[in-house]
């Protein structure tokens, strides 16, 4: 099973002048929903959400977004976009891997790698980047092979490990790539103090098309972990995930039924379609 990945991001009030501020930052992209509860967006043509879920959660580093800029200006819009009211973590200069790269924290708390390189480098312009952190440092090798074993069609492309000359625990994830399906993620280990782990900030949601579906990702994926509620849960190693069934876009674009299906869907911790539809 192959399904569609995205990523969602977390705000308290403030999706659309995230989306806004976002759409400013990185150019060919656009609104394509708008509604008090999730905007939805498309940054160079990948989906994303944003979710007004109020102030529970922030999002924070332990998933940023790797960046591809093809171009200095484009690499300088936006830097000074996502900058502004943010917090640099590594200032844009030329690194060993790249000659031009900065990490940035915008002013929502969504992390940015920003990074001179080619498309064809990465084979998409946004990538999810998890950093194992706290207890889970050491754990992103274990956590690559799990996720691309539920996945159809997926693969590990590549892992670096620390050596003896680098300041973090040897043999451990200096950083990996890995598809699932054809979507690729990164991932590394930090043993250094974080104040920061995987948190619902940032979660990523798997859209199924039928219960089968469903009952198979959150089986997979609650093992060791735990169930939230409204189709949201913890893996074994701390990051959110939302399985969510496709048709339910389509019931909350629906204004008789939109009401009656978020009463149903917020009793429910596993999505049921059928009750759902029968809302």
């Amino acid at each position: 099973m192959t399904h569609e990945l995205y990523p969602c991001l977390w705000f308290d009030g403030t999706a659309k002048e995230a989306a806004e501020l976002y759409l400013a930052a990185f150019k060919n992209s656009k609104i394509t929903s708008d509604t008090p509860l999730v905007v939805t967006l498309e940054l160079g043509g990948q989906k994303f959400m944003g979710l007004n879920g109020g102030p529970m959660f922030t999002p924070n580093p332990s998933i940023s977004f790797y960046v591809v800029c093809e171009t200095a200006s484009e690499m300088e819009q936006a830097w000074a976009s996502l900058s502004e009211g943010g917090k640099v973590l590594m200032p844009l200069d030329k690194y060993p891997w790249s000659e031009q790269y900065g990490w940035v924290q915008d002013k929502f708390g969504v992390s940015w790698q920003l990074a001179l390189d080619k498309l064809e480098n990465v084979g998409q312009k946004f990538t999810p980047s998890l950093m194992f952190t706290g207890q889970q440092a050491g754990k992103a090798e274990e956590a690559i092979q799990f996720y691309t074993s539920l996945f159809d069609n997926s693969s590990i492309v590549g892992i670096l490990r620390y050596n003896t000359q680098d300041q973090d625990v040897e043999g451990t994830v200096k950083h990996a790539q890995f598809k699932l399906g054809q979507q690729v993620f990164m991932a590394m280990d930090s043993s250094y103090p974080h104040d920061f782990g995987f948190n619902e900030g940032i979660s990523l949601v798997i859209l199924c098309d039928t219960q089968a579906e469903i009952d198979y990702y959150w089986d997979k994926l609650t093992e060791g972990g735990l169930e939230v509620q409204c189709g949201w849960l913890k893996d074994r190693y701390g990051v959110s995930w939302q399985v969510v069934p496709a048709v339910l876009e389509q019931l909350m674009r629906e204004p008789e039924k939109a009401s009656r299906t978020t009463q149903a869907f917020m009793k429910m911790k596993k999505l049921d379609i059928q009750q759902l539809v029968d809302a």
